[in-house]
Order: C-alpha cells, then sequence, then structure tokens
C-alpha cells in the first residue's frame, strides 16, 4: 500500500463540516489502556482504582466523563480480560446505585496497539452482552493519525504512511499487517468476523450526508455488529456524535474502542491552550526535575538522542536492560541509583533516569510483555528510593507513566489539567499520593517530532538552570 501525499489526499475530500459536538446523554466511562489516553481532555478525573464506591461517587459527580486507567497494554491477554471483566461488572453495579446511565468507550492506542477484540469481548459480556454494535475510531489528529478510505494512516511530516507499514505494527506483544481497519477488524479477529459483515462510516457519509445519514447507517448495522469510522478532522468526529445522539433517542447502545480524540467530541470538551512551564513546576523549590523514559520506539530513541545533544546539564542516569535481564542489576543497584539522582536533585540539576537504547526482545508476545514488565518494575522502584521530590516529572511512554503514577507514586485519583505539548497530557496528582499535588507529564512515547522532548524539558527547566 502507497505513502501518499497528506495534502494531495486532503484536496481530494469534502470540506470538514463546520457543526460542534452533541454530547452523549449519558456519563461517558472511559477505559483507558495506558495513560496517554488522557490527552485530548482537561478538567476531568482518572481513576486507577474501581471498586465500586469510587465508581459510583464518580457517576454521581457534574462532570461529562471520567478515565478508568487499567494499563492493560502491558499486561498478558487473560489478566487484561480480567481488569475488563471486574471494571463492567462493578460498573453496573454503580450505574443502578447512582441512578445514571453511561457509556462505555474502551480507549487504545491510535496506531492499533493494544488487546482488541479481548478487551471489548470481554467489557461487552460483563455489562450485560445488549449493545446494538462496537465502533472502531482510532482517529488521533494532533498525533497525525487519520482514517481516510477505510485505512488508517500515521503521519511522518507531510508523508501519511499506512499503519501497517509502521514501526508500530512490528510491535512484538502487538503486531498486524493491514492497514485498512475493514481488514485489521477482520485480522485481529483470527477469522471470526468476515470483511463483508464488517461496516464503514465514510468521510463522504459525515461530511456529505451528515449527521441524519450517519445515524441512519448506524441504524442499519447488524445488531452486535462492526462498524469502523473514517475521520481526518474534528468536524467528523463532531457529525457522529449527532448521530450518536439520534440513534441514543432510538434507543440504540454502542460500545466504542477509539483514540484519545473521539472522548473530546463525545464529551464536548473544548480545547484549552497548552499549559505553561510555570503551571508544571513546583512552586518554592530550587531542586533538579526528573525525566522517567522507558519507552523503545524509535521515536522515543530520537527524541532523548536530541535531548541529550541539545541539553548536555541535564544528568543522565542508565538502566543497563541487558545486565537487569541476566540478573547483575539487583535492589542495591537501585538504590545506588537513587542515592545519584537524590544529590542531582538537591543540586538544582535535572536529571534523565531511562533505559539503555538496546532492545532486548523475547521470542514470544507473552515474553515480551514479561521482559516490559521487568524493566518497568526497575524504574519505579528506583522512584520510590528516591527522598527528593523533583521540581517537575516527566513519564515517557505509556507503560512508564502508568507504573510511576500508580506504582511509585501511589496515585490512585489523579485531575487531568490539560496538555504540556499537543498529545501530551499533564496530571495532578491527588492528596493520597506520595507528592502531593505534583504536575505528572504523561508523554506518550509515539507523540512528537524529534525536538519535542527537549523543548518540554528546556522549558521546565527554565532559564540559567543547570
Amino acid at each position: 500500500m502507497p505513502k501518499l501525499s497528506k495534502s494531495a489526499l486532503f484536496a481530494t475530500l469534502p470540506p470538514e463540516p463546520g457543526v460542534s459536538p452533541e454530547p452523549s446523554a449519558a456519563r461517558i466511562v472511559v477505559l483507558d489502556d495506558d495513560p496517554t489516553g488522557t490527552q485530548t481532555v482537561h478538567g476531568i478525573a482518572v481513576l486507577t482504582e474501581w471498586s465500586v464506591a469510587s465508581l459510583e461517587a464518580e457517576l454521581r459527580a457534574a462532570a461529562p466523563c471520567f478515565y478508568i486507567l487499567t494499563n492493560s497494554r502491558a499486561l498478558p491477554v487473560g489478566k487484561a480480560c480480567e481488569i475488563n471483566r471486574q471494571i463492567g461488572q462493578n460498573l453496573a453495579i454503580a450505574g443502578r446505585r447512582a441512578g445514571c446511565a453511561f457509556a462505555v468507550v474502551s480507549r487504545g492506542d491510535s496506531t492499533l496497539r493494544g488487546h482488541y477484540p479481548q478487551e471489548t469481548d470481554a467489557l461487552a459480556a460483563a455489562l450485560g452482552g445488549d449493545f446494538d454494535g462496537t465502533l472502531i475510531i482510532p482517529a488521533f489528529l494532533a498525533g497525525g493519525r487519520f482514517t481516510i478510505n477505510d485505512v488508517h494512516y500515521v503521519a511522518d511530516g507531510e508523508t501519511l504512511v499506512p499503519a501497517g507499514e509502521t514501526e508500530f505494527a512490528r510491535d512484538r506483544a502487538f503486531g498486524y499487517q493491514a492497514s485498512n481497519l475493514r481488514e485489521w477488524v477482520v485480522e485481529k479477529n483470527a477469522g471470526r468476523v468476515a470483511i463483508e459483515t464488517v461496516a464503514s462510516i465514510s468521510i463522504d457519509d459525515l461530511r456529505r450526508g451528515g449527521s441524519n445519514a450517519v445515524a441512519a447507517r448506524l441504524l442499519a448495522l447488524p445488531r452486535g455488529g462492526i462498524a469502523i469510522v473514517n475521520a481526518a478532522a474534528r468536524g467528523d468526529l463532531a457529525v457522529l456524535t449527532q448521530a450518536l445522539a439520534a440513534t441514543g433517542r432510538a434507543g440504540k447502545r454502542y460500545l466504542f474502542r477509539t483514540a484519545a480524540d473521539f472522548v473530546a467530541a463525545f464529551a464536548r470538551v473544548a480545547p484549552r491552550p497548552m499549559l505553561d512551564a510555570g503551571e508544571l513546576r513546583s512552586a518554592g523549590t530550587n531542586f533538579g526535575g526528573l525525566l522517567v523514559a522507558g519507552s523503545y520506539v524509535g521515536k522515543t530513541s530520537d527524541q532523548l538522542e536530541a535531548l541529550f545533544i541539545g541539553f548536555p546539564g541535564i544528568r543522565r542516569v542508565e538502566v543497563d536492560v541487558g545486565r537487569l535481564m541476566t540478573g547483575e542489576l539487583r535492589a542495591e543497584d537501585f538504590v545506588h541509583l537513587a542515592g545519584t539522582i537524590d544529590d542531582s536533585l538537591a543540586r538544582g540539576v535535572s536529571v534523565a533516569l531511562c533505559t539503555s537504547r538496546l532492545l532486548v526482545a523475547g521470542r514470544t508476545s507473552q515474553e515480551n510483555l514479561a521482559i516490559g514488565e521487568r524493566v518497568s518494575s526497575s524504574l519505579v522502584q528506583i522512584v520510590q528510593a528516591l527522598a527528593t521530590r523533583p521540581a517537575w516529572l516527566v513519564a515517557k511512554g505509556g507503560i512508564t507513566s502508568s507504573d510511576v503514577a500508580t506504582r511509585a507514586l501511589g496515585v490512585r485519583r489523579a485531575l487531568i489539567l490539560g496538555q504540556a505539548l499537543p498529545g501530551v497530557p499533564v496530571w495532578r496528582t491527588g492528596a493520597e499520593s506520595r507528592w502531593p499535588g505534583l504536575a505528572l507529564v504523561v508523554f506518550p512515547g509515539n507523540v512528537g517530532d524529534r525536538g519535542s522532548l527537549l523543548q518540554l524539558v528546556l522549558g521546565l527547566a527554565g532559564p540559567g538552570m543547570p
């Protein structure tokens, strides 16, 4: 499948609809398989636990939606499904107690990595299985992920690369071949779904037919069917939300597997300006800041290289993954590394705690997930051993961010403040956490260009900082 010019392809599309989203009449509950899915909203809570009491409290709150961080992309498929079942069952109880209708979004990766369809299958079953269909909506505009003519593209500058030809499709745990989303659904369902049964909401449906035409397409979907939704602009998702409002009035109920942009449209969360560095640094401290980088995608490695070249004053503390996997690195080594970081932070020197860049791979997807867990655990142990609260904290990579938030900092409920850069969300940690009120920057591994991490860290470090 050929790469395409973004400007040339977009020039062939009908004009973007100039309409506003219609918010969901039901409370929206987003199950996020890693914390990067909060990258399009602000003023919204995110939970890292899912007790019935916590879910009921959020369903009773005034906000249009809330997130539940499952971190399931880091887990074996059986554990991921069990978590989705638990949340579905608890949500059903909490919804009855709160007397609140809710819609459920399973937020996954905009480059198609994750436990699909296993998670949505488990979730649907736990919620009673009475969904009229599942909608697949992976568009993430700030990250350059567009679905056009049923093909999902990942932008590389002005070039659109079919998703199946990117490094993300070669992921050792979640790899795939298809770029056409209808074919991708068939591939991920291992032949249980025939391609002719996978429906499509096209750009023409959204832009020429409008919400009435899209609603008709949704109403024609066989019960329990699957439809992929094309989208290349916010207006496309706005039209979809209008159609969903109409189908909701007709009593239809859908399950969603989406990237981040759909949530903002469905909850009608308007964009806000990027957060500035002053909003991300802890007030009244001269300590250095901390970057924790565990992501192994090529984009992260490029960004780290640019950071170390452009900001030689940052101290690099590296975990050698090869030595970690052979057992040469032990708990006492992590304590020593933490002491090194503490010393730097106390002197006002910022630190980059990162893993070595040579990928250590297993033979199977399960082995690769286990390796990722061990690597992430080493970073968690080091952060847990720190005595000094950093002036700012950036976690690079979805799994790394989740583990730093939940395991190293003990976050159970956080508030999404907004974004530090397009597609880079920021959380304010809760009072129960180890460092209350800290702004945690959740920097996805696959977002930004080569200089984005450097730009962010230099802004956080501030002028004149080491």
